[in-house]
């Protein structure tokens, strides 16, 4: 075959079905086949056709079901950690995390979904209102679409799509071309568990992912700020709402009184976990000039013991994969090189390493906002470490930003930290921790300026985004007609008016002064 006839013949692969290579070794894990846009059609008819039942199951039955669906990813464990392993390159310890994750969110919803799809009883407002009973009631979105990102192969349609489906919707879930094999396997044992058809999966690039969000009547996107910004604009065309979980580059500020060995140990583990490919990833830390050499001479202690690899199944040989994708390797090597030619020291790292889709687990210094390691999202494993003159400083820098997703503050005076807290412009601040919000499923996961447009979680919220909520009115003594009906007669309107000012203005005069027809006193 010439080499024109093989680069044809990889194309029409590429457009029929994806090999997903490891990462870790460059071999073929799996194949999926990619879904035309009819594909995606005929799945949204089929996930819309099953769905009223579901929503008749009512909470209880829904939750039996997720229940089994839960023991089924207790029972293949092993399986889909080596699965999430083999497609992204993670360490097993990384990638075990997924599981925990899994079981903690659906237990979480299964536990709350009565409560959190409940009649909502509503005490009425306004004396014209006194004799109405109020009710509103939750109707979940008959379809919604979750297309999520490749850093979370197993945790990433989870966290979103159990309370879609908890809460009645069918669910169609479109993973990363790059990391389909986990969720892909998840729908098969969702099928195994004998659950209805509510749950699919579809596979395939961009194109698929724009066919969901044209069948669906809500999108729950987690990804890049760019493809979060042309999801916005399709469902603004569409009028149908999108919650977008985006972009990030976290700061941690370290002031004079920290805890410095926590700190360290905090900031390895925040900017290295998942090879720093998390949206909540430490990703530059200002340090109180007080306290900057000690605490990088700490983190480099840490960072330098971190042992990098893909360890084998169950080994917990190793604390930090590979990269993703070839593409965020070049942006690391790009963002490090950049800093470098702009006069930051690599302290720890710096390089790629081959074979795989490496890159060593890097520290910098003497970095500053000129740099892009310092501006843009890296989403990989370094860590920048920037001087600051004070604690105000460090919070001024931090904010100079167009993200806002999460922080962290390293102090031990907890008047200082939240202080300090209400300064940062993100969606959370740990203070203490690094990381530690994202898992928090009673608060809200919230990303400010570019980081996204609406919540994760916060419970009952987080599964109530899901839903269409209904008012319902009703009298609780029927009249045989309304004071405010037709005809207006004077007398009834005169004393309405005198009524309302009686009991709704907030001094004597004008609680007793009387109306004339021109409005004057």
């Amino acid at each position: 075959m010439s080499a024109q006839a093989t680069a044809a013949t990889r194309t029409e692969a590429r457009h029929t079905r994806i090999e997903v290579v490891s990462p870790a070794t460059g071999r073929v894990v799996g194949v999926v086949p990619v879904n035309s846009r009819e594909d995606v059609a005929a799945t949204a008819a089929e996930l819309r056709a099953a769905q009223p039942e579901w929503e008749a199951r009512g909470p209880g039955g829904r939750k039996v079901v997720l229940r089994r669906f839960l023991d089924w990813i207790l029972d293949n464990e092993q399986s889909l950690v080596e699965t999430i392993q083999a497609e992204s390159g993670k360490s097993w310890g990384d990638a075990s995390l997924e599981i925990i994750m899994a079981v903690d969110t659906i237990n979480y919803y299964v536990k709350n979904v009565s409560k959190f799809m409940a009649d909502r009883t509503v005490s009425p407002a306004g004396l014209a209102n006194l004799t109405k009973k109020l009710t509103v009631q939750y109707r979940p979105y008959p379809l919604v679409g979750v297309i999520t990102p490749w850093n979370g192969p197993l945790a990433g349609p989870i966290m979103d799509g159990v309370a879609a489906l908890l809460a009645g919707a069918a669910v169609a879930f479109k993973p990363s071309e790059v990391t389909p094999l986990t969720w892909s396997a998840a729908a098969r044992g969702w099928r195994d568990i004998g659950a209805p058809t509510v749950l699919a999966c579809v596979n395939g690039y961009g194109d698929v992912g724009q066919a969901v969000v044209d069948e669906v009547d809500m999108v729950m996107f987690t990804g890049s700020t760019a493809t979060g910004r042309a999801i916005a604009t399709r469902a603004g065309e569409r009028l149908i709402p999108c919650s977008l979980e985006l972009g990030g580059k976290d700061a941690m500020i370290v002031c004079a009184d920290a805890n410095l060995p926590r700190a360290a140990k905090a900031a390895a583990w925040g900017a290295m976990f998942n090879s720093g490919q998390i949206c909540v990833s430490v990703e530059r830390a200002y340090v109180v000039a007080d306290v900057y050499d000690r605490f990088v001479d700490l983190v480099a202690s840490e960072v330098g013991a971190l042992r990098h690899g893909t360890d084998a199944p169950g080994s917990f040989s190793s604390d930090v994969g590979a990269m993703a994708t070839a593409a965020q390797l070049d942006t690391v090597e790009r963002h490090v090189a950049d800093a470098v030619a702009k006069g930051a020291h690599v302290l720890i790292g710096g390089h790629r390493r081959e074979p795989g889709l490496y890159f060593e687990p890097t520290v910098l210094t003497d970095v500053d906002h000129s740099m892009l390691c310092m501006r843009e999202e890296t989403f990989g494993p370094t860590l920048p470490i920037m001087k600051a003159d004070t604690e105000d400083h460090a919070v001024e820098l931090a904010n100079d930003c167009v993200y806002g997703l999460g922080s962290s503050i390293w102090t031990r005076d907890h008047s200082r930290a939240h202080r300090l807290s209400r300064r940062i412009e993100a969606g959370a601040v740990n203070i203490n921790n690094a990381l530690a919000t994202t898992f928090q499923m009673t608060t809200p996961m919230s990303g400010w300026k570019q980081s996204g447009l609406g919540q994760r979680f916060d419970g009952a919220a987080g599964m109530l985004k899901f839903c269409r909520p209904k008012t319902v009115l009703s009298e609780r003594i029927e009249l045989p007609s309304e004071p405010l009906w037709y005809p207006y007669r004077r007398r009834v309107s005169t004393s309405i008016a005198r009524l309302v000012r009686l009991t709704g203005a907030h001094d004597w005069r004008r609680r007793l002064t009387t109306r004339t027809k021109e409005g004057s006193r």
